[in-house]
């Protein structure tokens, strides 16, 4: 089997670049906000941020919010014909 090269974050330069007005500390309110289940959200990453990232591919994809487990959400998208489910933290996703 083929060696994978690069990592997780592997030609995603465009990808996960932040605006220049965007750059700095992260905001608060996103690190903090508050999801209820059914809700529809948007993956938006924050590069600056690791934890709790979504794969790279999933990018601006939206989903519904399933539950919350721990300080992340359980969150349902369809890709092509199989559902999968990701557990994301709050500062990466957007309300719809």
């Amino acid at each position: 089997m083929a060696k994978r090269v690069g990592g997780f974050r592997h030609g995603t330069r465009q990808k996960l670049k932040k605006n220049i007005r965007k750059r700095g500390k992260l905001s608060i309110t996103n690190f903090f906000q508050k999801f209820n289940s059914g809700d529809k959200v948007l993956f938006d990453a924050e590069p600056a941020y690791q934890k709790g990232m979504y794969f790279p591919r999933f990018h601006s994809r939206t989903g519904i919010v399933v539950a919350k487990r721990g300080a992340c959400y359980e969150v349902k998208i369809q890709d092509f014909r199989k559902e999968k489910t990701f557990v994301v933290h709050p500062v990466h996703l957007r309300k719809i």
